[in-house]
């Protein structure tokens, strides 16, 4: 007879957000810093992500970076979750698939945020510029490491090319 094993999942750990995200100051570009390497970016450099407010009230997405010497990029439609302040956001790729973004950590002038999602298992560093100061960096590190993200994991992203 044939046993079936089945493997325990590990609970995912949901991390906490801040309080609240202005929109129309969160829009903008964001380059990526360092990341937990998604394999939809393997290979790229030089990624980064733009937020427009529309009209309708919502966010338009591009995510983009270079590979193999070619610019790619996808669209995307963000939408804020009802009542986390803004902090928490589905994100619309192509018509089906919807994906979390949920801001852990954030400047207080806007300058870098931390992204994740509900699992923890994606983790973003952002600068509103392609590079950051070491201190502020490891500032960035040392806090999310003292909330359990794993910061091991974390690639930094070539800008420069």
């Amino acid at each position: 007879m044939l046993k079936k094993i089945f493997r325990k999942k590990t609970p995912s750990r949901e991390p906490s957000t801040v309080p609240s995200v202005d929109v129309v100051r969160y829009c903008g570009t964001w380059y990526e810093i360092a990341s937990f390497a998604p394999k939809e970016e393997k290979g790229c450099i030089k990624t980064k992500a733009e937020y427009t407010l529309n009209k309708e009230g919502y966010v338009d997405v591009r995510n983009s970076c270079q590979r193999k010497g070619r610019e790619k990029s996808v669209r995307a439609k963000a939408y804020s979750v009802p009542e986390s302040g803004n902090a928490k956001l589905k994100v619309q790729f192509f018509r089906f698939f919807k994906g979390d973004y949920w801001v852990v950590d954030l400047a207080d002038d806007y300058s870098w945020a931390a992204v994740s999602t509900p699992t923890s298992r994606s983790l973003w560093i952002l600068s509103r510029t392609p590079y950051m100061e070491g201190v502020v960096y490891d500032d960035i590190i040392g806090r999310l490491k003292d909330r359990g993200f794993d910061t091991a994991r974390l690639v930094k992203t070539n800008q420069r090319g």
